[in-house]
């Protein structure tokens, strides 16, 4: 695992063990939120169907509809992780909000294949399976998101505060993208998902990750603990 640097010194610079700090390039830091939002665009493509029907799926539509919405996660990437025009054009280098099929084995990709493998494999394009494996899906990508978004924050030095108000915006739009309907999950659920995801092996003592990373992660779960809980307009 990669660890991150807090608080007023940059994270440029990331811990891969105990005593040597190696530069993380830009990229591989974007690269690590645009993927986990690319699965949250396919799964919301699926679920906003209503049959969950994979032929019923048009991404690209899905998309136009949302446009503002996806420019307004973005606009807040670019704010918080502070991340350049290089790394922001990822995003479209990827491919994930240009019209594309969503098959099965993407949707086992995104749900880490928690479903398993079923037989014949034309089952998993089942539409009960295919809810399932988005459910799943919308948990992982939005909680690994979350996690994608407080490291390349550190590693601008993002203030906690300041970063928390708009990563807790981030996945208030983001889950709205996942999940479209009135029982979707929301930044209070994400933020608990990743605090028992990620903190426990990132804080406890034998990690490599130094004192001021640990409190650099500590500040961001305390600020997103409170920033989740507000309302967002």
């Amino acid at each position: 695992m990669v660890e991150a640097q807090a608080g007023a010194r940059p994270l440029g610079r990331l811990t891969l063990s105990g005593e040597k700090e190696t530069r993380v390039p830009e990229e591989v830091l974007a690269r690590s939120v645009f993927g986990p939002l690319g699965g949250v665009v396919e799964i919301g493509a699926v679920n906003v169907t209503g049959t969950w029907r994979l032929t019923d799926v048009s991404v690209g539509a899905f998309v136009a509809t949302r446009q503002s919405e996806v420019d307004r996660i973005l606009q807040g990437v670019r704010s918080v992780c502070r991340f350049g025009d290089a790394a922001m054009a990822i995003a479209d280098q990827l491919g994930y909000f240009d019209e594309h099929e969503v098959s099965t084995a993407l949707l086992l990709l995104w749900s880490e294949g928690i479903t398993g493998f079923r037989q014949p494999l034309e089952r998993l394009a089942e539409p009960s399976l295919v809810r399932r494996m988005c459910r799943i899906g919308t948990d992982l990508q939005l909680t690994r998101l979350l996690q994608a978004l407080v490291t390349a924050a550190l590693s601008a030095g993002t203030e906690a505060r300041q970063g928390a108000r708009g990563i807790a915006e981030i996945l208030h739009v983001a889950a709205g993208l996942a999940d479209p309907t009135e029982g979707r999950i929301c930044p209070v659920d994400i933020h608990r998902m990743w605090r028992v995801a990620y903190l426990p092996d990132i804080l406890r003592p034998a990690s490599n990750v130094p004192d001021w990373g640990r409190d650099g992660y500590r500040s961001y779960d305390e600020e997103l603990e409170a920033r989740v809980r507000r309302p967002f307009r």
